[in-house]
C-alpha cells in the first residue's frame, strides 16, 4: 500500500481545505468541462459549480461529493475510480493512478467516508434570478438594416457591407463580443451621411417631418420633428438636454442653408451615429426609462427591429410594467410578418447556415452540387421551422418529422417524387431513412468536407447545437488528421476513426461524438443516400496515366449517444425520434433561444428562468411561440406566477 503524505492524512482526518488541496486537482483535470450544465456529462449526478465560484460554494461542492463515495469500501468509490479510469469512464483517464493527485483525492474520499453524514448533506444556496448592472447591446447588422427600414423606409441594407460579425456562443448578437472597431465606426459614419442625404433628397419626400414649417427657422415644427423622430430613433423620449443640443444643431444648419429640410438632414445624420441609436440599453440606472428598455427588448426579440408606435405607447402608459402587459404585447408582436423574419434570423444563426455560404465540393464526385442547390437546402429547413412555429405544431417534430418541404432538385437528391410546386410538402417513407432536420441536406452538407463526410463534425454539431453540450477542445499538438485513403488501403470512415478511439488522448472526447456521426454514414457529403461507400481514388501526379480506382465498401451505421439512455440508432430518422423525446434536447431549444434573446450565455442564476419557461413550453405541447412568450415574460418578471 502506498504511503500517504502526513499533510494529506491531516486533510483526511479533519476534512479541511478541499478548496486548496483537492478542488485545483479536479480543475486541472478539466472534470468541469464535461460535468456541467452544458457539458456532455450533464445528465449525470455530478455537476460542478458555476464559473468563478465563491469559496463557500466550493466548500459546499466538496461536501456534496459524498454521494459518490462508498462508505463501506472507500477505495472503490466512483469519485476515485472514475477519473482514474479504474472503472469505465467516457472521459478517459483524468487523474493518473498512483500520482500525488490521486493520493490527495483518496484522502478526501476517506474523509467523506468517515465524516458524520449529517455534516455532509449540505443544501446549496438557491440561485436568485440573474440581474446585472447596465448593459449596452449594439445593434447587429441585421437589426441595423431592419431598424433603418422601419425608421426611415430605407431598404439599401448598408450593413451587409460592414465588417463581418463573429459567432460567439453560437450567435452573432452576444454583447460581450460586440466591440465597435475603428473600421466599423467609420462604416457607421459613412452610412449615416449617405442615408440622411438620400432620405431628404429633394426636400422631405418620405414625409419624415410631421408638420409644415412656416420658415427654415420654425422652432415649433423643428422641436416637434426632433421630439417625434428622437423617440423613434432612440426608442425612448429625448432628455431635455438632448432636445436642446439637437435643436441648436438643427437651427444652425437650417439658417446657413436657408432650408428646414437641411436642418432635419443634419440632425438625422448625427442621431444615426449616436450610441443611443446604435446601442440599446438594458438594466439602466434611470428607472423611468425601464418600460422603454422593455419595449426594445420585446421588439428586437420578436421582430429583430425597433418598437412600433403601439409598443412605445405601451411603454409610456405603463402597460409594460406588468407581466400581463408584456405577454399581451408579445402576442400582438408575434402576429406580425416581422416575427417570421426574426425567427428566421434565429434559425439561420442557430443552425449556422453561414457555413453553407461558399461551400465547395469536389466536382468530380458531386457534379450536381450547385449554388442553387445550396439555397434549396437552407430553404427546406426554414420551411419546416415555419410550418411548426406559425401553425403552432409540436416543435420537436423538427427532429422527427416524416415529411419535408422540397423543390425538384432536392427531391431528386432525396430520391422521392417531386412536389407539384416548389417547396411543397413531401412525405418521406421509412425506406428513405430520412426524418427531421438530421436528414436535411443543409445539416449533412455543412458538417462534411469537400470530398467526404465528417462523422466527427456531425456528432459535434448534434452535441453542441441540439443537446447544448460543450465538448472540450483537443489537447495542443494532437494530430487531428485521419489516415489517408489510398488504392492499397481503401477504408471507411469508421475504420479511419478507430485511430481516435485507440488513442487515449483522443478517445475521451471522440468516444462522445464519433459514434453519433457514424450513424449518418449512409448519407454522403451533400446529403444524398448511399447504401454502400463508393470510393473513387484518383491517381496522384506520379500515376497520371492510371485511371481512377473505384472501390465499394460495406457501411456499418450503428451509432449511439453516450450519456442518453436507449440511444442506439442507425439512421437519422431513428436518432431524430430519440432526440425529440429527450429532455436534454427539448431543454436545449429553450437554452438556445434564451442565448439569442439575452445576447449572452446563460449563467447558473438563469436556471430558474429557463426551467420555468421550459415548463410553459412543455405544457403547451412544445409550441415555439409559447416558448418565446414565456422567455420574454419570465426574463423580465422572473418571480411572477404564470397565468
Amino acid at each position: 500500500m502506498a504511503l500517504i503524505p502526513l499533510a494529506l492524512l491531516a486533510l483526511s482526518a479533519s476534512g479541511a481545505d478541499f478548496v486548496s488541496a483537492v478542488y485545483p486537482i479536479l480543475v486541472k483535470a478539466n472534470c468541469a468541462g464535461c460535468h456541467s450544465d452544458e457539458g456532455v456529462a450533464s445528465p449525470t449526478r455530478l455537476h460542478f459549480p458555476e464559473a468563478k465560484p465563491s469559496t463557500a460554494q466550493i466548500e459546499a461542492f466538496g461536501r456534496s461529493l459524498h454521494i459518490f463515495v462508498d462508505r463501506n469500501t472507500p477505495a472503490k468509490s466512483l469519485l476515485l475510480s472514475k477519473p482514474t479510469r479504474r472503472v469505465p469512464h467516457a472521459g478517459g483517464v483524468r487523474i493518473e493512478p498512483g500520482s500525488d493527485d490521486e493520493k490527495a483525492l483518496q484522502a478526501w474520499v476517506d474523509y467523506l467516508a468517515t465524516a458524520p453524514i449529517e455534516t455532509l448533506r449540505v443544501k446549496l444556496a438557491e440561485n436568485k434570478p440573474f440581474t446585472t448592472g447596465p448593459v449596452l447591446r449594439r445593434l447587429t447588422h441585421s437589426q441595423y438594416n431592419n431598424t433603418l427600414r422601419d425608421l426611415l423606409g430605407e431598404n439599401s441594407r448598408l450593413a451587409d457591407q460592414f465588417p463581418p460579425e463573429d459567432f460567439v456562443n453560437g450567435f452573432r448578437n452576444q454583447y460581450e463580443a460586440q466591440n465597435t472597431s475603428p473600421l466599423l465606426a467609420e462604416a457607421y459614419a459613412a452610412a449615416a451621411e449617405k442615408i440622411a442625404r438620400k432620405v431628404f433628397l429633394g426636400g422631405d419626400p418620405r414625409g419624415l417631418i410631421p408638420c409644415k414649417p412656416k420658415s427654415p427657422e420654425d422652432a415649433v415644427c423643428r422641436d416637434r420633428f426632433l421630439r417625434d423622430f428622437g423617440l423613434r430613433a432612440f426608442r425612448r423620449p429625448l432628455a431635455p438636454a438632448e432636445q436642446a443640443r439637437y435643436a441648436k444643431l438643427f437651427a444652425a444648419e437650417a439658417a446657413s442653408s436657408k432650408s428646414f429640410s437641411a436642418g432635419a438632414q443634419v440632425a438625422v445624420e448625427v442621431m444615426l451615429q449616436s450610441p443611443n441609436f446604435l446601442m440599446r440599453s438594458e438594466n439602466g440606472l434611470d428607472l423611468s426609462l425601464k418600460p422603454y428598455e422593455t419595449a426594445s427588448k420585446l421588439s428586437y426579440f420578436a421582430w429583430n427591429t425597433m418598437p412600433d408606435a403601439a409598443l412605445l405607447d405601451a411603454a409610456r402608459s405603463g402597460e409594460l410594467n406588468t407581466p400581463e402587459g408584456v405577454e399581451r404585447q408579445m402576442r400582438r408582436l408575434l402576429e406580425s410578418p416581422k416575427a417570421r423574419e426574426s425567427v428566421d434570423e434565429f434559425v439561420t444563426e442557430w443552425l449556422r447556415f453561414d457555413r453553407l455560404t461558399g461551400t465547395v465540393r469536389d466536382r468530380r464526385l458531386y457534379p450536381q452540387f450547385t449554388p442553387e442547390l445550396t439555397l434549396a437546402m437552407t430553404e427546406e429547413t426554414r420551411r419546416l421551422v415555419a410550418e411548426l412555429v406559425w401553425k403552432k405544431g409540436n416543435f420537436m417534430e423538427f427532429y422527427s418529422a416524416g415529411y419535408t418541404y422540397a423543390n425538384g432538385d432536392l427531391a431528386k437528391l432525396y430520391q422521392v417524387p417531386a412536389p407539384k410546386e416548389d417547396y411543397g410538402k413531401v412525405e418521406l417513407p421509412e425506406s428513405t431513412a430520412r426524418g427531421g432536420v438530421l436528414s436535411h441536406a443543409s445539416f449533412l452538407t455543412m458538417t462534411s468536407k469537400p470530398a467526404e463526410t465528417s462523422p466527427t463534425s456531425r456528432g459535434l454539431f448534434v452535441r453542441e447545437q441540439f443537446l447544448c453540450q460543450d465538448v472540450p477542445q483537443p489537447p495542443p499538438g494532437v494530430n487531428v488528421n485521419l489516415p489517408p485513403i489510398s488504392k492499397d488501403q481503401p477504408r471507411t470512415q469508421k475504420d479511419r476513426l478507430s485511430l481516435h478511439l485507440n488513442n487515449e488522448s483522443c478517445a475521451s472526447c471522440h468516444s462522445l461524438i464519433d459514434p453519433i456521426g457514424l450513424g449518418f454514414e449512409k448519407f454522403d457529403a451533400i446529403g444524398g443516400y448511399r447504401e454502400k461507400l463508393m470510393l473513387t481514388i484518383f491517381p496522384n501526379r506520379e500515376e497520371r496515366r492510371e485511371e481512377a480506382k473505384k472501390v465499394e465498401l460495406e457501411l456499418d451505421t450503428r451509432g449511439n449517444v453516450a450519456g442518453l439512455k436507449d440511444s442506439s440508432f442507425s439512421t437519422p430518422r431513428e436518432l431524430g425520434k430519440i432526440l425529440a423525446g429527450t429532455p436534454q434536447c427539448q431543454q436545449c431549444v429553450a437554452k438556445q433561444l434564451f442565448r439569442w434573446m439575452a445576447g449572452r450565455h446563460e449563467r447558473a442564476a438563469d436556471k430558474a428562468v429557463i426551467e420555468r419557461a421550459f415548463e410553459d413550453f412543455r405544457h403547451s405541447g412544445f409550441q415555439f411561440q409559447e416558448l418565446m412568450i414565456a422567455l420574454a415574460r419570465r426574463s423580465i418578471f422572473p418571480e411572477a406566477r404564470a397565468n
